[in-house]
Parts: C-alpha cells; sequence; structure tokens
C-alpha cells in the first residue's frame, strides 16, 4: 500500500469543473487564463535568440542579462537596489519560487502565519517540510487582515508569514497602515517574510500597490516573489522571479539548484530584452480595472452581490440570493446549468466553511464577459 505524504480534496472540484467545461461548452473563468495574446515583439525576440543558438543551459541563477534588468525595474519602482549577482534568481514559475523559499526556510516544527483564503500551494510545501500551518482568516466582505488576531498566532516557534497580494483569490490588496502593522508585529524577531507579489501590476482605484521592498526594515527579512506572467499573457512560459538580501538568497540557492537546473533559455534573454524596450507593464493595471468594470457592469442585471476587486484579474462574487447550496455543489451546478465554470472559494481554506463565495478570473474578451454575464443573469433568485 502506498503511503501518500499529502491528501488534496481539491482535485477532485477541478476535475469536475474541467470536465463540465469540456462536455457543457461552459465559459471558463476558473483559472488565471488569459483571452488575450503576448506581445508579438515578445515572440519575435523568442525567436530570434532560439536562431542565436541560446538553447543550452543558463545559468542557475538565471542568465544575467534578465536579472539585471529586473534589478532595474525594482530599483525604479521601489527605491531598493537588489544585487543582480546575488540577490535576485530566476525560477520557473511563481509557485516553484514560493515553494522553494518555503523548502529553504522551514523545517520541523517551524510555525508559518497562512493568511486564508489562501492560494493552494503554500500549505503543502510548509508540510511537507515538516512545517504547521498557523491559518489567519482573512476578514470579509473586503478580505482585509485582523492584526491583533495576527499577534495572538505568533509564537516563539513562529518562522515565516506568507502575505498573498494583490490577494489571489480574493481580490484584496494592503495598505500602507497594513505594511506598518507588520513591521512592529515583527520588530525584534527572527521572522521571514515571504511575500508572493505575483499581480503587483494589476492594482486599481488609484490604490498603490505595496511591495515589501518598499519597507527596508521589511525587506532584509523577506524573499520577494513575482512575475510579468500575468502582464504580458506568457504565464505558459514559467518564467518568474525572487528578489532578498544575500543571505536569505544564499539560503534560497541552496534548494533551488537542486530543484530546478535551468529555466527556459531563449526566453529568458527575450524577456530581458523586451523588457529593456518596453514599458507597458507600467500601464496594464488601466486595462484590467477596465475589464473589471466592465464585468461588474454587466453584473448589475444579476443575482450576484460584491465588492469591486482591488487587484489581480479575480473577482469573488456573493450568491447568497441565489441559493443555499454548499460552494462546491452551486460551482458544478452553475457550470452544468448555466454554462459558467468558477471556483469555490471554499477550496482555499482548510476548514471547507461556506460563505456563498465563488471566484471568477475576468481576464477575458468583452465577448466572452458577456455571454457569461448573460448565463448568470439566467440563475432565478431563491424564493
Amino acid at each position: 500500500m502506498i503511503h501518500t505524504k499529502l491528501f488534496n480534496s481539491r482535485k477532485s472540484v477541478f476535475s469536475a469543473m474541467s470536465e463540465l467545461i469540456g462536455e457543457q461548452g461552459a465559459v471558463d473563468m476558473t483559472v488565471g487564463r488569459s483571452d488575450f495574446p503576448c506581445p508579438p515583439r515578445l515572440i519575435e525576440l523568442a525567436h530570434e535568440h532560439m536562431l542565436r543558438g541560446m538553447n543550452n543551459y543558463s545559468p542557475i541563477e538565471g542568465v544575467v542579462s534578465l536579472r539585471e534588468v529586473i534589478a532595474g525595474i525594482i530599483e525604479k519602482q521601489h527605491g531598493v537596489c537588489y544585487n543582480p549577482e546575488k540577490e535576485i534568481t530566476i525560477t520557473a514559475g511563481c509557485i516553484q519560487a514560493a515553494t522553494t523559499a518555503i523548502s529553504a526556510l522551514v523545517g520541523d516544527g517551524d510555525e508559518v502565519i497562512i493568511f486564508e483564503p489562501a492560494f493552494d500551494s503554500y500549505v503543502p510545501a510548509v508540510e511537507l517540510n515538516g512545517g504547521r500551518p498557523v491559518y489567519v482568516s482573512l476578514k470579509a466582505p473586503d478580505f482585509h487582515i485582523d492584526w491583533d488576531e495576527v499577534r495572538k498566532r505568533i509564537t516563539l516557534k513562529t518562522k515565516m508569514i506568507i502575505i498573498n497580494f494583490p490577494h489571489n483569490p480574493t481580490g484584496s490588496v494592503l495598505s500602507e497602515e497594513d505594511m506598518k502593522q507588520l513591521k512592529r508585529l515583527v520588530n525584534g524577531t527572527n521572522i521571514v517574510i515571504l511575500s508572493d507579489e505575483n499581480f503587483k501590476h494589476l492594482v486599481y482605484d488609484n490604490k498603490k500597490h505595496q511591495s515589501i521592498a518598499d519597507y527596508e526594515d521589511l525587506a532584509e527579512r523577506s524573499i520577494m516573489v513575482s512575475s510579468f506572467g500575468s502582464v504580458y499573457n506568457i504565464n505558459g512560459w514559467g518564467i518568474a522571479y525572487c528578489a532578498a538580501p544575500e543571505k536569505l538568497m544564499a539560503e534560497f540557492r541552496k534548494i533551488h539548484q537542486f530543484q530546478v537546473f535551468n529555466v527556459n533559455t531563449p526566453l529568458q534573454y527575450a524577456l530581458a530584452d523586451f523588457l529593456k524596450e518596453d514599458k507597458t507593464y507600467l500601464e496594464i493595471s488601466d486595462f484590467y480595472q477596465g475589464k473589471r468594470n466592465y464585468f461588474n457592469r454587466l453584473l448589475k442585471d444579476t443575482g450576484f452581490e460584491f465588492i469591486p476587486s482591488q487587484g489581480s484579474y479575480f473577482q469573488v462574487l456573493n450568491y447568497a440570493s441565489l441559493s443555499d447550496e454548499k460552494e462546491p455543489d452551486f460551482a458544478v451546478r452553475l457550470a452544468r446549468e448555466y454554462g459558467v465554470a468558477a471556483l469555490p472559494i471554499s477550496i482555499f481554506q482548510h476548514e471547507k466553511n461556506n460563505s456563498q463565495l465563488l471566484r471568477f478570473c475576468f481576464a477575458k474578451s468583452n465577448e466572452t464577459l458577456e455571454l457569461a454575464a448573460e448565463r448568470l443573469a439566467s440563475v432565478p433568485a431563491l424564493i
């Protein structure tokens, strides 16, 4: 009999939704898969580097030119200078980066603060390394952090706090006050912060993304993870990066070298060249705010309730006026009977609470958003 280290019931939900999308032709709003193309120039650059023979292994830390341009972008945006040689590493996506950081720093008996709903890769990585996840629930309806509750969860065993903002799955963001609270919380401790900032370029309503790199005393104890996947619609390239002070990056690389020997070489070169030429990442939030606004306007004729997402390209909808079913059951019925597939928020929680919330990805064409909204409007209200 095979002993499994992890049991994850979420597979059944994803499998059911995938089958319904294929069988029923449901509009797929489950995962962060955009309808939009990669910039043609980026494809040209990838082709050019392949033709030039840049098809062998890259340095384990990543192509130097890409690390240098990322260091320059971070310094320009956040005012902190990371050494591209010793403090920036290119990774095979954000999940790999976060998993490697956890593997490098969390050991037997260590406690890790995780905010729920939580992106699904954190808890397995903590548990596989002998750590214990300590859950703190974000407070609905705007999914903010209750810092008094966080303080109560801190012990001498707390090794790491994981923050993931703009938040996946809820679309909430941190404020300057949140960062001040975090600074007070970790001051005088050895707690390390893992800051997953994958959607850092997608923040709305004139809010400013609060990066760990904006605060020197926090940056000194943090590993920051991000990518340009959602900006240029290249999530499938599997290229991300992490930035951290040398002492933390040295530990990160000890694990990284055995997990990922190489990240796609020609695509690294292409992205490095493209980032030197292109600055549209500074404007992408306006594009997705427009998509969010359009989708939300379309929802006015439905029975779903919501607070507009403040970041990422996910919108959480409350269906309490439409059904009292549990989230997975309603999600499956929504896909089967009404042709729209979304994810239950409960699958992002260790206790499957029924808050009657679903997550929808709005990185879609207007035609797709219109079709989804038309179908959502046909769901009848509870009598």
